[in-house]
């Protein structure tokens, strides 16, 4: 469509510069990330202001009583569950910018309302709703990011919105400490409510007009420059931007074993996620007691889980491999809860330490998002099999907070167990969903042998612009680059392990 709007050929094929790649890159960067990690940002601290709240009075406040506080960590991310296969078929039928905005607005508008809610059964409709809206937001990065960037870049672009994860440790206990220590006649967790709950439904105008649908609305961007943030993608073999739901897609979706893979992976890292996310300032309470010194431990845990989810996502791109990366990164967290489990309550700094070493478990998340969408074509398939890894990340993170209790404490033996077996499960099945890619390569190579091409190709959707050179234009003029064909139907389709 741009080509033609040009006046040129729709079938051309746009040899892009190492120096355009860059430019149109760097315009990119600084027009969308800004966005996408404020956003990510928000999303992250909302779902954390459960936490903040509780080491300031909620649970009394309140009166919850034996699980009801694990309950509502579980309920966001059970209505998140519930709500991403609808929001799948969204993702595919309307404008992803329009639509994505719209759910944070409706997040936002549901975090100011906790601010009057006083018992269990409100805050449980609060956190349900707030899942319900938030449950848009880690699909449409994800989606958003295929649809910018090559495969190369998506890691670590994946990697630094996720890594406001780590920055919700450091920057939301900080300004928690300085919100809590305000005199009112509200509670601390009230103002902490109503505070992110208006930032957030700010945030979301600014987005509802700025974050463009695809790369053809973009306001950033002119024309030529739009044919190029396109046409630097076709080495990704990933399809395009359809609007036309497919259900022979969406059925493959559901019998390529590698979907299930990432579901029991993302499953599987995601129940001592939450559940550390959960109940990880709690556990740093037992250790340290007061609350205040509480929120400012939070800060060198945030500072270790953002520096993990940054080296890690650069050590994938730089080796080009996502499992070995991720069976690296289970080992200290193995390692800290053996500690938190034997180490005597009263080694204070034994026991920190193993808290510390937890932080690496915040790199696993965004790897395994990048691996499924980096190995996944054809615009349905990939928003089911993003839909499917995020209902395994919300059935991990229901889970995981229900296997602790503030009756356990400070040794929460029975969540600190689990989590050591659910780690030891993320680097088998690394390892499994490794050898199976690697079968798939093979696979695919016969095929083109089969069809006269040849045997093996270069993957330049993972190497820089200035190493594809310009053998790119010929070598890919008869590929199904941007056709809707997926990742098994397209035989010259790599795929990264």
């Amino acid at each position: 469509m741009m080509l033609a709007k040009l006046g040129r050929d729709p079938h051309e094929i746009v040899p892009v510069s190492a120096a355009d790649d860059a430019r149109v890159l760097r315009r990119i960067d600084i027009a969308l990330l800004p966005l996408m990690l404020a956003v990510y940002f928000l999303h992250a601290i909302d779902k954390a202001t459960l936490s903040y709240a509780a080491v300031f009075g909620l649970i009394d406040d309140t009166d919850l009583v034996g699980d009801q506080f694990s309950w509502l960590g579980s309920i966001v991310f059970l209505a998140q569950l519930v709500m991403q296969l609808p929001f799948a078929l969204a993702l595919v039928k309307l404008p992803i910018g329009k639509f994505t905005s719209i759910m944070v607005l409706g997040w936002g508008l549901t975090l100011t309302s906790m601010t009057w809610a006083h018992d269990f059964h409100r805050l449980m409709v609060a956190r349900f709703f707030l899942g319900a809206f938030e449950a848009s937001v880690g699909p449409s990065f994800v989606a958003i990011t295929q649809m910018w960037w090559r495969r190369r870049e998506q890691t670590l672009r994946v990697g630094s919105w996720y890594c406001m994860n780590g920055l919700t440790w450091v920057l939301g206990s900080l300004i928690t400490y300085g919100l809590a220590s305000i005199d009112s006649h509200m509670r601390p967790y009230q103002i902490i409510f109503i505070f992110f709950g208006v930032v957030t439904v700010f945030v979301a105008t600014i987005m509802f007009f700025w974050m463009p649908d695809s790369p053809t609305e973009a306001r950033f961007l002119n024309d030529d420059d739009k044919v190029i943030a396109i046409n630097r993608l076709r080495s990704n073999h990933m399809g395009v931007m359809s609007r036309e739901w497919r259900y022979d897609h969406f059925l493959e979706a559901l019998g390529d074993p590698k979907t299930w893979l990432w579901f029991v992976m993302i499953f599987c890292v995601s129940v001592p996620s939450n559940g550390i996310g959960t109940f990880g300032v709690l556990i740093i309470k037992s250790i340290v007691s007061d609350p205040f010194k509480t929120m400012l431990f939070n800060v060198p845990v945030g500072i270790a889980h953002a520096s993990t989810v940054a080296i890690s996502s650069y050590a994938s791109m730089k080796w080009k491999v996502k499992g070995p990366v991720i069976s690296i990164l289970c080992l200290p967290p193995l390692a800290g809860l053996s500690v938190l489990l034997l180490a005597p309550e009263d080694r204070t700094a034994v026991r920190l330490t193993g808290f510390f070493l937890l932080s690496t478990f915040t790199g696993i998340t965004p790897l395994i998002y990048s691996w499924s969408a980096q190995n996944t074509a054809g615009d349905t398939k990939r928003k089911t099999v993003s839909a499917l890894v995020f209902i395994g990340a919300s059935a991990g993170n229901v889970l995981g907070p229900l296997l602790f209790t503030p009756e356990e404490a400070p040794r929460y033996s029975r969540g600190l167990k689990a989590n050591c077996a659910f780690f030891s499960l993320v680097i088998v099945f690394a390892g499994i969903t490794t050898a199976y890619l690697r079968r798939l390569n093979r696979s695919h190579s016969e095929r083109r042998v089969a069809l006269g091409k040849k045997a093996e190709v270069m993957d330049m959707s993972l190497e820089t612009a200035e190493e594809v050179g310009e053998e790119e234009e010929e070598e890919r003029r008869d590929d199904k680059a941007f056709s809707d064909a997926t990742d098994l139907e397209n035989e010259d389709f790599a795929f990264v392990y």
